[in-house]
């Protein structure tokens, strides 16, 4: 299960260095992305019309511009992904599209509770996207938590060991992320901690100006940290940005 999980995450960092190299300006990477991706744009416009959308029909055409917009308009440091950004992005223009194309109040939408919400201003664009992306978000939250939990399995580390271990004090937290972060920026030493599922302590202690015993007695938070550094936890990666920050 693990192993799946970290596939998805280095496709979808494989999809963000193409969508980095297309906003520098490579348009040949432009359209085989948007190409390779129409599948995904029918399924999704599909979704929101109820009904088979082919590259034929209008609202498809809406879709593949607003992908190409997603494309132009995404940033990875904000936590969604490309394609979950896109699938927003996408259901905001065709819903736009039929409303300009509605003769009447019947016209179903997608995410309309009723009639008078379907005709109420806010409703749909801005609240219902938001909720929408409220929602990817929290999905997005527990299948990081969950990769992340069978990561610290690996190395004998529960979420209560480390509600238990982790330092109290401020300066003391900072003190473990700094050395966790030097871990991983040394290759030798994080190959070590991936390959032998232990920390190298002394070779740490060469490192740092704290005690051996200080490493020892925040180890398994060092290790907590250096495996956020080493995988792809967007989310969690604030965690440690704010536990610096404080």
């Amino acid at each position: 299960m693990l192993s799946v999980l970290f596939a998805a995450y280095k496709k979808r960092r494989s999809l963000e260095e193409k969508v980095l190299k297309i906003q520098k300006g490579d348009n040949v990477l432009r359209n085989e992305l948007i190409q390779s991706f129409q599948p995904f744009v029918a399924k999704t416009v599909s979704s929101v019309c109820k009904r088979y959308i082919n590259d034929s029909d209008d609202e498809f055409s809406i879709g593949l511009i607003a992908f190409n917009e997603a494309i132009n308009k995404y940033c990875s440091k904000k936590g969604s992904s490309l394609l979950a950004f896109a699938e927003v992005m996408i259901k905001r223009r065709v819903i736009d599209y039929i409303r300009t194309q509605s003769k009447g109040p019947d016209v179903f939408l997608e995410g309309a509770a009723s009639e008078e919400e379907r005709g109420t201003p806010e409703f749909g664009d801005e609240k219902s996207i938001e909720e929408y992306e409220q929602q990817l978000e929290s999905e997005k939250r527990r299948e990081e938590i969950k990769a992340y939990t069978y990561h610290l399995e690996e190395f004998g580390i529960s979420f209560s060991d480390l509600a238990i271990a982790s330092p109290k004090h401020t300066d003391a937290r900072k003190t473990a992320i700094h050395i966790a972060k030097l871990l991983v920026q040394n290759e030798n030493l994080n190959n070590l901690l991936l390959t032998k599922k232990r920390l190298p302590v002394k070779q740490l202690e060469e490192m740092v100006t704290v005690s051996r015993k200080t490493i020892e007695r925040n180890r398994k938070y060092i290790i907590a940290v250096a495996i956020i550094l080493n995988g792809e936890y967007l989310f969690l990666n604030d965690y440690i940005k704010e536990g610096m920050a404080e």
